[in-house]
């Protein structure tokens, strides 16, 4: 039989190159920032033609070296739209206590989202000498204000946190109430944690009356439950 030959295929041509993606414009450029040292950050966060990407980006540097140097300039723009919640960023890891005076003083400064913002911050911080304000931001006209300051003093805990959240659980109403009887549970948790188990186990009793909000009143006769049946209670 004849033979048959077989072609060779063609060669492929190969791929064209992708091209490469575009630079972003000079303002939406990090730079070095996530390198940068604290003095280079400041330089940036007070240098009122810096964009505010690169401001944003050296938030979270700070956020990440935790300078007490930076408190000012990041306190600064705490009051600012976009850059808040980067300005929070960078001052909720700084341990000085000065990251904590520049929260404190936007309560009385700050409005709406922004003074919430500041609000869930010092709850993180678990700042007690904010205390006393939270406690009347409770029955702020502001629903969304005074759910999160009942938050805060739930986190920050304490025997304080403790009466005023028992006072304003008995003073609100409708979601502000459900807040604090949320903030409530996380207080009595709190409590234990620091060993004050007579305390935390009054709050959980306050929360299993009939008229609290079912979700939280479940769980504070949960945590008794838990508590009195913990092999580990004092005997």
């Amino acid at each position: 039989m004849p033979q048959t030959t077989q072609t060779a295929p063609a060669p492929q041509a190969a791929a064209p190159p992708k091209p490469k993606p575009p630079e972003p414009p000079p303002e939406f450029q990090e730079g070095d920032i996530a390198t940068m040292d604290a003095a280079a950050l400041i330089r940036i966060l007070t240098d009122a033609s810096s964009p505010e990407f690169q401001k944003a980006k050296a938030c979270q540097r700070a956020g990440e070296l935790g300078p007490r140097e930076a408190v000012p300039a990041l306190s600064a723009l705490l009051s600012h739209e976009r850059l808040n919640t980067y300005a929070r960023y960078g001052l909720e890891p700084i341990v000085d206590p000065s990251a904590d005076d520049a929260l404190r003083a936007g309560l009385s400064k700050l409005k709406g989202n922004l003074l919430i913002g500041v609000i869930n911050s010092i709850g993180k911080r678990r700042d007690a000498k904010a205390g006393p304000v939270l406690a009347k931001m409770i029955y702020d006209a502001d629903a969304g204000v005074a759910r999160a300051a009942a938050a805060a003093l739930g986190h920050i805990g304490g025997l304080s946190s403790m009466k005023e959240l028992q006072a304003a659980l008995v003073k609100t109403k409708g979601m502000t109430r459900m807040a604090v009887a949320d903030a409530s549970l996380v207080c009595a948790e709190r409590l234990l944690v620091e060993g004050n188990r007579d305390q935390a186990l009054a709050l959980y009793a306050s929360l299993s009356a009939p008229d609290v909000p079912k979700p939280a009143r479940l769980a504070a006769m949960h945590g008794i439950i838990r508590e009195e049946t913990s092999t580990s209670r004092p005997r």
